[in-house]
């Protein structure tokens, strides 16, 4: 009882103390009888609020029908117990409500429906019939729009797994080429590091050698020096037998060159740190190698399985669960390179060997990637195929070679607009195109099961020349 008292003194005009009709609500949020509200404002000769005095500045004030709505429910329900017919109008109870479809309200058929002329107006039972019937096609359609919701879901929480299994992949990827580039200047170091022992080595052998002789000299300087002063201590005949032959010993010692010394009694510092950093980075150059085409996996049809290195791609025999996300060729074993073009010059080859399917050469940016398409220029494709054991065009046109190449070499010029396919073995032309592309141009690869063919992987490289 507390409730619907509490509700009833919300529905209750301030003024004239009965439930709502016609309610308007003025900015300090208080409502009032609209008919109310103007016969306190000529009365007074103002127009404030009856309640909080403040002033209303707007002329016209708009019926405010959630309100009325809900003064109507409430008081159909106090006046409609055990499923009698609501009372719309409590000046005509007895009349059977009708239903404005425009305003979504009932309406008294005796005071209201002159107001609603132009309005569509019918029975109760037709406006609950007709509304029902909205409310089913707004039911169906939530469905289908629930279920479109529920699918996005699905793709987003599998392009989320998906992301998971891809950042390991990276980070296995990454681990691994820094190891390998770890390994090989650590052995770099060592070996830098031997030979700088070895002339350690070397510089200490020739410094003993030169010691030796110093030392050598030395102790026949200190025996010479000896001999003089022992013969400076005898006397008369005896001095003088003895000393022709020490002196000619000494003349002989003296005569000789002083000890000098040699080069390279130092280490050889510039021989062991010249272009140290240099000569590394040189020598890795032979365990690293530049691809002008990466593939994006985010672009690769469900069947195809794409390098570690993302530089080869291959036909597998049953198709990998990855998510539809936008960029992902849905229906065809196609993929594209990581890297757009929209200017300069560009070439890459690649090696196609014995595979028996292939197409290779370059698309838009903004080719269909999920629904049923032909590879020509029209949907923005610039290829060249094998296919059933022929050389094919992207016009169709059947091309006959001389030998069959190994290896493509695929050549862009955005800027003059051509394309051109090459046999990269001996660059005798294969065919070309010429086009004034719009957009960023993206290699382009379609390669179909090897079969017993030895080549598995069609894989990227960088031509020699650009």
């Amino acid at each position: 009882m507390e409730k619907i008292s509490a509700v009833e003194d919300f529905l209750t005009c301030p003024v004239c103390l009965e439930t709502f009709k016609e309610p308007v609500s003025l900015g300090c949020h208080h409502s009032f009888c609209s008919v109310c509200l103007h016969n306190y404002w000529d009365q007074n000769s103002t127009r404030t609020c009856p309640v909080c005095r403040r002033k209303v500045s707007k002329d016209f004030l708009d019926v405010n029908f959630a309100l009325k709505e809900l003064t109507l429910s409430f008081t159909q329900k106090e006046q409609a117990p055990g499923g009698e017919r609501p009372v719309v109008c409590s000046s005509h109870p007895e009349q059977t409500p009708l239903f404005c479809l425009d305003e979504r309200r009932p309406l008294c058929p005796v005071c209201e429906f002159s107001l609603h002329s132009g309005h569509k107006v019918v029975s109760v039972d037709s406006a609950v019939s007709e509304v029902k019937e909205q409310l089913r096609s707004q039911q169906q359609s939530l469905s289908q729009r629930r279920e479109q919701v529920s699918h996005a879901h699905t793709q987003c929480e599998q392009i989320q797994e998906l992301a998971h299994a891809q950042v390991e992949l990276c980070e296995r990827h990454i681990r691994a080429e820094f190891e390998r580039l770890h390994r090989f200047l650590q052995q770099e170091e060592e070996s830098v590091l031997r030979a700088l022992r070895q002339e350690q080595s070397r510089q200490a052998q020739a410094i003993e050698a030169q010691l030796q002789q110093i030392r050598e000299e030395l102790c026949t300087m200190e025996q010479n020096l000896q001999t003089v002063e022992d013969l400076l201590q005898r006397q008369s005949v005896d001095f003088l037998t003895q000393y022709r032959h020490t002196h000619k010993d000494t003349q002989t010692l003296l005569s000789q060159h002083s000890p000098q010394l040699g080069p390279g009694l130092l280490i050889n510092q510039a021989k062991v740190l010249a272009n140290v950093a240099f000569n590394a980075w040189n020598k890795m150059r032979a365990l690293v190698s530049y691809s002008p085409v990466t593939l994006d996996p985010n672009t690769a049809g469900s069947a195809l399985h794409l390098s570690e290195d993302l530089r080869g791609v291959r036909r597998g025999e049953t198709e990998q669960q990855v998510p539809e996300n936008p960029e992902r060729f849905c229906k065809y074993a196609d993929v594209l390179g990581s890297e757009g073009f929209s200017s300069g010059s560009h070439q890459w080859d690649v090696e196609v060997g014995d595979h028996p399917y292939w197409a290779i050469g370059l698309a838009k940016e903004s080719v269909d990637r999920k629904g049923d398409i032909c590879v020509d220029i029209e949907n923005g494709f610039w290829c060249l195929g094998f296919i059933d054991g022929e050389y094919i065009d992207v016009v169709g046109k059947t091309l006959s070679l001389k030998r069959r190449p190994q290896r493509i070499r695929v050549r862009l010029d955005c800027d003059e607009g051509e394309v051109f396919f090459f046999d990269a073995g001996d660059m005798s032309l294969i065919c070309s195109h010429k086009h004034r592309f719009t957009e960023k141009m993206f290699p382009y690869f379609n390669v179909g099961k090897s079969g017993d063919a030895k080549t598995k992987e069609i894989k990227i490289f960088s031509s020699e020349a650009h």
